[in-house]
C-alpha cells in the first residue's frame, strides 16, 4: 500500500487551512478535487486513488488530494451570488499563487497534472483551462464545464473567467497545445452533452485532446475507477 499523509497547508489569501492528503513518496504530482462538497478524502475513500495504486507504488505519480471550499462559495445559499463567486476566485487564486508554487518547488517541477470526478472534475478543468503553462495534463472525469446554474442570473467577468464552456471559445488555442486534455464520459452521464460540447469546443479550435465515452454505465464510481489507470497509464 501506498503511503499517505494527511497535512495542513495554511492560505494567507484564503486565511484559513486547507487539509490536503498526499499519496506516494514520488512521482510526477496530480492535485486531485473531491466531488461537490466532499471530503478531501473522498477519492480516496471511494477508491479511486486506490484504481492507481500501481503507478503510485512504482513511483511514476503522487497524488495531492486537496480541499475545496465548495460549502463558501457556490453551494452557499446564505450569500449571494456575487459573493459565491468571489470566494471561488479566491480558491483559483489560492491555487495558482500558492499551492501550485509550493508543489513545483517540492517536485522540481513547472507543470503539475490535474484530475477530478464530476464537481471534481470541474474544478480541475477550469483551473487548467484557466492557467495552462502550469497544467502538464487534465483528467477531467464526468465533469462540468460551466457554474451558471449556481449564479442565480447574476453575471459578470469572473463568471465568465470561470466557465470553460464560455471563455475557451474565445482564448488562443496555442496556450493548450502542450496539454494532455483527457475528457471522459459515458452514453448514461448526467454530463455526457456537457462533455460533447467541450470536446466539440476543442476540436473546432484544432486542440487535441482525448475524448472518451463509455457504454452502460452512470455518472457513478464505478466509471471512475474503470477509467482512470486506462488514462494515467497512457502518460505515466
Amino acid at each position: 500500500m501506498p503511503q499517505i499523509e494527511h497535512t495542513d497547508y495554511y492560505s494567507h489569501i484564503l486565511g484559513i487551512s486547507l487539509k490536503v492528503e498526499v499519496t506516494g513518496h514520488y512521482g510526477y504530482p496530480i492535485i486531485m478535487f473531491p466531488t461537490s462538497q466532499g471530503q478531501y478524502t473522498q477519492n480516496h475513500d471511494f477508491k479511486l486513488n486506490e484504481s492507481i495504486n500501481w503507478f503510485v507504488e512504482q513511483g511514476r505519480v503522487k497524488l495531492y488530494n486537496i480541499e475545496t471550499i465548495d460549502k463558501f462559495s457556490f453551494y452557499d445559499k446564505n450569500i449571494s451570488p456575487e459573493q459565491r463567486i468571489r470566494n471561488y476566485e479566491l480558491y483559483m487564486q489560492f491555487l495558482i499563487q500558492e499551492f501550485i508554487p509550493y508543489i513545483q518547488k517540492l517536485h522540481s517541477e513547472h507543470r503539475v497534472a490535474v484530475a477530478g470526478a464530476s464537481f471534481g472534475g470541474y474544478h480541475a478543468a477550469n483551473f487548467a483551462f484557466r492557467f495552462p503553462d502550469v497544467v502538464s495534463h487534465l483528467f477531467c472525469l464526468s465533469g462540468a464545464f460551466s457554474i451558471r446554474n449556481f449564479m442565480d442570473g447574476f453575471s459578470n467577468e469572473l463568471v465568465y473567467f470561470n466557465c470553460p464552456r464560455e471563455f475557451v471559445r474565445n482564448d488562443e488555442a496555442w496556450k493548450y497545445k502542450h496539454m494532455h486534455i483527457v475528457l471522459s464520459t459515458s452514453d448514461e452521464d448526467i454530463c455526457l452533452n456537457q462533455t460533447r460540447e467541450m470536446a466539440g469546443i476543442l476540436a473546432s479550435k484544432g486542440i487535441n485532446h482525448w475524448y472518451d465515452e463509455q457504454k452502460w454505465i452512470s455518472h457513478d464510481w464505478p466509471l471512475w475507477r474503470m477509467m482512470f489507470p486506462v488514462f494515467v497509464g497512457r502518460f505515466f
